[in-house]
C-alpha cells in the first residue's frame, strides 16, 4: 500500500503476511480523502481509526498533518505493526489493542473524524450498533464527520444522522454528521425559498 498525499506523498509500506485484514483499495482511499478534502482542512484534527488493520487510513491522515490519532484493532499483529510504523514515520499514531466496542463504551474523548472499517462479514446489527454507540456516547464533534466502509450488502442509509453515501468498486462509504437532523428542515425552507 502507499501514502497517496502529504508529506510522505508516494512512500510504500508493506504489512507482514498473514495479518487478518482487507486493506482499502488505494483507489477507494484517494476517492474517500477527496470527498475529505472537500470537507476539513487536516491539520491538527484529531482522528479515531476503527478496525484499524494495517493503519492504512490512519497513516494517510497522519501524513496529512492530523494529530492526535488513535487506531483500534483487536489484533496483537496489526497493532504492533501500526506502532512500528508510527515510530519509524515519527508519527502521532497511538495504537491500542482493543475489541472496538468495548473501547467506546468506555471512551472519554470526542473526534473530528472517526473512520471504521469492519469485517465485510459483520451482520446488519452490528453495522448499526456501531453507529448508535458513537452518537450516544458523543464522540464525535459538532462539525466532525463519522464514515464506515461496507459492502452493498449492508444498508446504513436509515440510520440517524446519516448524511450521504459514495460507492467505489465493490466498496461504500457511508457518512454520518451530527447536524444533519436538521437537514429535512433546511430542505423545506430552501423550497419555500424558490417559491
Amino acid at each position: 500500500m502507499r501514502i497517496i498525499s502529504g508529506k510522505y506523498k508516494g512512500r510504500r509500506i508493506s504489512p507482514p503476511k498473514g495479518l487478518p485484514v482487507r486493506p482499502t483499495t488505494d483507489m477507494s482511499k484517494e476517492a474517500l480523502f477527496n470527498v475529505l478534502n472537500n470537507h476539513f482542512s487536516f491539520e491538527d484534527l484529531k482522528i479515531l481509526d476503527l478496525f484499524a488493520g494495517t493503519g492504512n487510513i490512519s497513516y494517510e491522515f497522519a501524513s496529512r498533518g492530523s494529530t492526535p490519532i488513535t487506531s483500534v484493532d483487536g489484533d496483537f499483529g496489526c497493532v504492533k505493526f501500526i506502532k512500528q510504523v508510527a515510530a519509524e514515520y515519527d508519527f502521532n499514531i497511538a495504537a491500542t489493542k482493543s475489541d472496538v466496542f468495548s473501547y467506546l463504551e468506555k471512551c472519554k474523548t470526542s473526534y473530528d473524524i472517526i473512520f471504521a472499517d469492519p469485517p465485510y462479514g459483520l451482520d446488519q446489527k452490528t453495522f448499526e450498533r456501531l453507529v448508535m454507540l458513537v452518537f450516544e456516547k458523543e464522540l464525535l464533534n459538532e462539525d466532525g464527520m463519522m464514515i464506515i466502509e461496507h459492502s452493498k450488502y449492508t444498508k446504513l442509509d436509515h440510520m440517524m444522522h446519516f448524511s450521504f453515501q459514495k460507492s467505489y468498486g465493490g466498496s461504500i462509504f457511508s457518512f454520518f454528521e451530527i447536524e444533519n437532523e436538521n437537514e429535512d428542515e433546511i430542505k423545506v425552507i430552501s423550497l419555500n425559498q424558490e417559491d
